[in-house]
Formats: C-alpha cells, structure tokens, sequence
C-alpha cells in the first residue's frame, strides 16, 4: 500500500474513533439538529459478482455528508438531494429519497448516531458506513 494510501486510511480511523468518542447529548441525533456524517467504510455490490469494500474516497462516495432535517435535504460535495421520506422512532431516524435514477435510504441510530446509507439500482446496490455528529 502507498504511503499516501495508508496515511488517508489513517485518517479515516482518526476520524470514526474521533466521532465516536465524543460525548452524544440527549437529542443530537432524533431528527431536530443538523448532522454532518462521515462515512469511513464503503461497499460496491453488482449483481453476479463478490461485493468490493474500500474507503468511501476509493469508491467515490463524498467525505462528508450534511443532512438538514428542517429543510429535508441530504448535501454531498456535489449534489443536494431532497429527502422525499422521513421516519421517526425512539431506535432510529430513517431517511428515503432517489437521485440519478437510484433509491437511497440513510439509517442513523438515534442514540449514537451511527449512520448505514445504501443507494440501490436495479444492477447492484452501493453501502456506506460511518457516524454523523451535529453540526
């Protein structure tokens, strides 16, 4: 592995452990505040073939992703997509949406903030993993 490579994964381990070590309030991650979720672990699934994991920079996923539950929006580096969905439980904060032809959903654990995001076609489907923290 490059020393470039290596450095980069590092910094994405600094960066999950960093996010999931900081102290949750209460309601930080129920829907009221604005979130700003790092995914550290990214999966590509293509029908009839292994699942391939990497980085999400590997897979070209962004860095960050921004979600604004008041204006119903989820903003990568590149293209703000509107949440057409959005449920509510004591677990979890569910959002749905679809952008370039594609259904999305984001899964983030109410009480951690633990995120799961998935992009699903009709050829594969493409799993994102990391944490969020308020903005």
């Amino acid at each position: 592995m490059k020393g470039g490579m290596l450095m980069k994964r590092l910094g994405w381990l600094f960066l999950a452990v960093a996010c999931a070590a900081a102290p949750a309030a209460a309601g930080d991650f129920d829907g009221s505040k604005k979130l700003i979720c790092a995914p550290v672990l990214a999966m590509d699934c293509a029908v009839g073939s292994e699942c391939l994991s990497g980085t999400p920079d590997d897979m070209g996923a962004p860095a960050f992703i921004r979600i604004d539950f008041e204006k119903k929006e989820v903003m990568g580096t590149t293209r703000t997509s509107p949440v057409l969905h959005m449920e509510k439980s004591p677990e979890q904060v569910l959002l749905l949406g679809v952008e370039v032809g594609l259904g999305w959903t984001i899964a983030i654990n109410s009480e951690s903030g633990r995120m799961h995001g998935t992009l699903a076609g009709r050829d594969g489907a493409f799993v994102l993993i990391g944490s969020c923290t308020p903005l």
